[in-house]
């Protein structure tokens, strides 16, 4: 009896284990982002030759300060969505002599990039709005004009 009540016990719980992967219908998920979120503005300020304190500024703590390789530091963000979607984006930094040396972007993707990634993978087309000139930049809009009134005269 003992026996089969603790191969119950242990095929429940093997059973249950695997609900953690399962997408439920109807169950909202959200979305999860984690670590370093690195904009384009971040990334334009930094300078070879800046201090670690001022990367440390513009671009906060590093996810991956290595003590085994203090002179490098990598920033990391992951974006998980709620559909199982996956965007990660990788920035890492030299230092030399407590002095950035040298930026390797070459798994950075700027946030318009991972937008388009994420709308890709969804399956969603992209299409420029009308109102872009040739150059690709919006046209400016008019200005409304102001109702005629007392307000106007003020």
């Amino acid at each position: 009896m003992q026996k089969l009540l603790i191969i119950l016990l242990v095929f429940g719980a093997t059973l249950l284990s695997g609900c953690g992967s399962l997408r439920f219908p109807g169950v909202f998920r959200i979305d999860v982002g984690q670590g370093n979120l690195i904009t384009s503005d971040m990334v334009d300020k930094l300078r070879v030759g800046m201090t670690p304190r001022q990367v440390r500024y513009v671009m906060g703590s590093p996810m991956i300060a290595d003590t085994f390789n203090p002179t490098r530091w990598d920033y990391l963000y992951n974006l998980e969505t709620g559909k199982g979607l996956l965007v990660e984006n990788h920035l890492i930094l030299y230092f030399e002599g407590e002095r950035l040396a040298r930026i390797d972007d070459s798994r950075y993707k700027n946030p318009e990039q991972l937008r388009n990634q994420v709308l890709e993978q969804m399956g969603i087309k992209l299409n420029q709005p009308e109102s872009q000139t040739e150059t690709g930049a919006p046209e400016p809009a008019e200005e409304p004009a102001m109702p005629e009134g007392p307000i106007q005269s003020i």
